[in-house]
């Protein structure tokens, strides 16, 4: 399944690219799965997108949660907790 990821703010910079397209495998169906896949990556992308990381994640510019399925050509975004002031 192809997909396109966006990364934002301090992930953006932590792992060097605001946006890629990525072909998932097969077991990879939700967002959190796709977190876990990216995290696998190791190095940057293992601790810009740990676990206990404090992370956003979108589903085709909708907020969402970890088991939130994703579909082909769908879109997954993932940025730091925004706040104001």
């Amino acid at each position: 399944m192809q997909i396109r990821l966006r990364f934002f703010a301090s992930v953006r910079e932590a792992v060097g690219t605001a946006q890629e397209e990525a072909s998932l495998p097969a077991d990879v169906r939700t967002v959190g799965q796709v977190r876990a896949w990216l995290v696998r990556r190791g190095g940057a992308w293992a601790e810009a997108l740990a676990e206990g990381r404090a992370l956003r994640m979108a589903y085709n510019q909708q907020m969402t949660g970890a088991d939130t399925p994703v579909a082909e050509g769908g879109e997954v975004a993932f940025f730091p907790p925004v706040t104001g002031g």
